[in-house]
């Protein structure tokens, strides 16, 4: 059961839509390398997308951008909602830095790769030759200008519903506060997906029949549901848990969020 602090935390995110938890790495590492296990060829073949990730930010990006060629990916789209809210440090754009640690808040992206390959001659397919490939290869992103209903980026926005479609398997911590559009989108366009959701979700009206028939179950590596995610530098932190690291970083320890997915990986009996 979430402590009431943490319980206060998620609610004022969901009324304030404060919805920018940045999921770590080592936790997308451990839940996609879980499905590996079960069956190699899980992603083999497939363009995944990830259309809640800021490629400046997200280590859903970082994570299946370096791991392109182990997984056997076809394609890895990433979509960003109105540029990253965090204060990042990255250089995947150089245009966008300002110098002495700043850059500009880009406007929403659509990054696109169709390979990764050894870009600087060291020998090794890594991210370092994600950025190369990226600086060098500009047609790889586009700006993504949206509608008059959805901003760019928004997952619901023509442009990005257009790349879901292309897709086969969707992996990404979406906003909390519209889990249930999210869910019913993918269910809509009949997507496997990875996500993280609150616990609290499987009592939604629109996701308890989709576990009842089968169609949706719980991930592999999340069982305490207790987890540290990163958070924009305007997030209040006013629950326990919370904390800033040496480099002004703040994290906050969350309670009560479960991996939901569609892909089998062999535990679902456990």
């Amino acid at each position: 059961m979430p402590s009431k602090p943490m319980n206060r935390n998620l609610s004022a995110a969901k009324v304030a839509k404060q919805d920018e938890f940045y999921t770590q790495y080592v936790d997308i590492q451990k839940e996609v390398e879980a499905y590996l296990e079960f069956d190699p060829d899980t992603f083999r073949g497939k363009d995944v997308y990830c259309n809640c990730d800021d490629p400046f930010e997200s280590n859903f990006f970082k994570y299946f951008a370096a791991n392109f060629n182990k997984l056997g990916l076809t394609k890895l789209i990433t979509t960003s909602y109105d540029g990253s809210p965090v204060a990042g440090q990255g250089t995947l754009f150089p245009e966008y830095n300002e110098g002495n640690g700043k850059r500009k808040k880009p406007k929403s992206l659509a990054v696109i790769l169709d390979r990764v390959k050894d870009e600087d001659g060291d020998g090794a397919a890594n991210v370092t030759d994600v950025e190369l490939f990226l600086k060098r290869n500009k047609a790889a992103r586009k700006a993504l200008r949206g509608s008059d209903k959805n901003a760019g980026g928004d997952f619901r926005s023509p442009e990005c519903i257009a790349l879901l479609k292309e897709a086969d398997i969707v992996v990404t911590n979406p906003p909390f506060s519209l889990f249930r559009e999210y869910i019913a989108q993918l269910v809509e366009h009949e997507k496997r997906f990875l996500i993280i959701g609150n616990v609290q979700a499987v009592t939604y009206k629109e996701i308890f029949p989709l576990i009842k028939g089968d169609r949706l179950w719980m991930g592999v590596t999340i069982h305490s549901g207790d987890r540290e995610f990163r958070v924009p530098d305007h997030y209040p932190l006013n629950a326990a848990g919370c904390r800033v690291d040496d480099n002004g970083v703040k994290y906050i320890r969350v309670k009560g969020v479960r991996w939901y997915t569609n892909l089998d990986h062999g535990r679902r009996p456990e």
